[in-house]
């Protein structure tokens, strides 16, 4: 094989493909952003989340109930004289409540607090499910580029060495080499066979992976770019924009917010209570010996009730929720640690990726004009079977280096975006809608009935 023939296979993560039919990596993420399990499952529960906020807020709602009992009633009287009399009585009575809460020692307004701050918290944690999904696409679209690749360059490797089996039966046919050339070549062939049936094996599983992030299985793709354009120009800018703007970060400070705010949710209950309360109510009573034959009411009642002593219950909750808030914050803390190791971390790898596919590439045009020469002088009597046979394992070593550095290198850099908190759909500029959970929060916020979703269940 000319060394011009294997360059060109192993510059690119690139398939011999129909332009028209190749799909890009913009286009895998954009099916995995709209159709990937993980994340329609996590908008659903920002979702359920949404409605802790109306639930919260009618606190604020009267509550209003009906009341109706009908029935049958025996009775028996013994009048004067030892005389009984019986009757069956049909009494009904329908009455209507309404009770509102004037005060419940803030407890409202703080309920409604947390489950907004838990809507903060929840989009952030589903912006982060949304990093990590677009992330995961990158990585199976670009394991199935490099593993593509690399099955044909072993297809390319099998090829030579069967050619060069065939070369050196000939030659000891002709009394040119020995038998131990033949050997080797042999052993080299099976070598390469092998190796070729791990690459096909790891291209199946990268293939299987892919349909499981994308939502299908792989057809023809496009070698995959970098997002260097979009990433900081320094490692302390990278540092500083994560801590500021990761999701993770984002929704930890959230919940710092939700554990502090509980506390005086817990302390309510220490507090009194103010409720007023409406009823009206109409009972018939059918006993014709009564004086009274149906009475209606109407009544409007105040009432303030304090709590003197619950066994301890609010004490321990208020206890408990402060220890919750103090180990929020201690999280937050590890959050943020985390997050500084992220990019520390991807940074290294993307400026480690770089260097690698510039030395990779070195090595394997060296190797390819090795190649070239060793077989010259095999021809020439100057160099062995085996020093081709070793040259060429030197060249299909070096061009799998390339692959996989070429592999990392647009992996790194969508990791580090990621690491930063800006791999989303904006950032990407993707052709698709981007998934607004803040939709949703304002659909549900002030519904006072109803019980079917927005989307109709």
């Amino acid at each position: 094989m000319s060394g011009s023939c294997v360059g060109a296979l192993a510059c690119t993560l690139l398939l011999a493909m129909p332009a028209a039919r190749a799909e890009g990596l913009p286009e895998a993420l954009v099916k995995a952003y709209q159709t990937n399990p993980q994340l329609n499952a996590e908008r659903a529960r920002q979702r359920a989340t949404d409605e802790n906020v109306p639930q919260a807020l009618a606190g604020y709602r009267p509550q209003i109930a009906a009341s109706l009992s009908v029935g049958l009633q025996a009775v028996r009287d013994l009048l004067p004289g030892n005389v009984i009399q019986t009757a069956t009585l049909k009494p009904w009575q329908i009455g209507l409540t309404v009770t509102q809460t004037l005060f419940n020692g803030f407890k409202t307004a703080n309920s409604v607090r947390v489950a907004e701050l838990q809507v903060q918290s929840g989009r952030e944690a589903l912006r982060n499910v949304g990093q990590g999904v677009l992330l995961d696409a990158v990585t199976a679209y670009t394991n199935v580029l490099a593993n593509q690749t690399l099955v044909d360059a072993q297809r390319s490797n099998v090829a030579f060495l069967k050619e060069t089996q065939a070369i050196t039966q000939r030659r000891l046919n002709a009394g040119d080499v020995t038998p131990t050339d033949t050997a080797q070549a042999e052993a080299r062939l099976n070598r390469g066979l092998a190796d070729l049936n791990a690459a096909e094996v790891n291209l199946a599983i990268s293939q299987a992976t892919y349909a499981q992030v994308i939502g299908n299985a792989p057809s023809q793709l496009r070698p995959a770019e970098t997002v260097d354009r979009l990433l900081p120009r320094s490692r302390e800018d990278a540092l500083a924009i994560a801590l500021r703007e990761h999701p993770a970060v984002m929704a930890a400070g959230y919940d710092v917010d939700v554990a502090s705010t509980s506390i005086r949710v817990a302390e309510s209950s220490l507090m009194p209570n103010v409720t007023l309360q409406g009823s009206v109510s109409k009972n018939r009573d059918s006993d014709t010996s009564l004086s009274t034959f149906g009475t209606d009411q109407a009544s409007v009642i105040g009432q303030v009730t304090q709590p003197i002593y619950d066994g301890g219950t609010a004490a321990s909750q208020t206890r408990q929720a402060k220890e919750v808030a103090a180990q929020s914050r201690l999280v937050l803390d590890q959050v943020r640690n985390q997050a500084k190791t992220a990019v520390v971390s991807a940074w290294v790898a993307s400026e480690g990726a770089k260097i690698a596919v510039s030395a990779s590439l070195s090595e394997m045009k060296a190797a390819e004009v090795a190649l070239a020469g060793v077989q010259k002088e095999a021809a020439g009597g100057q160099r062995t079977t085996v020093d081709v046979l070793n040259a060429q394992q030197d060249l299909i070593t070096a061009r799998a280096r390339l692959i996989g550095a070429q592999r990392d290198r647009v992996v790194a850099s969508y990791t580090l975006l990621s690491a930063i908190g800006h791999l989303d759909v904006k950032t990407l500029n993707l052709k698709t809608p981007d998934y607004l959970p803040e939709v949703h929060y304002h659909q549900v916020r002030d519904a006072w009935h109803g019980l079917r979703t927005p989307s109709g269940q």
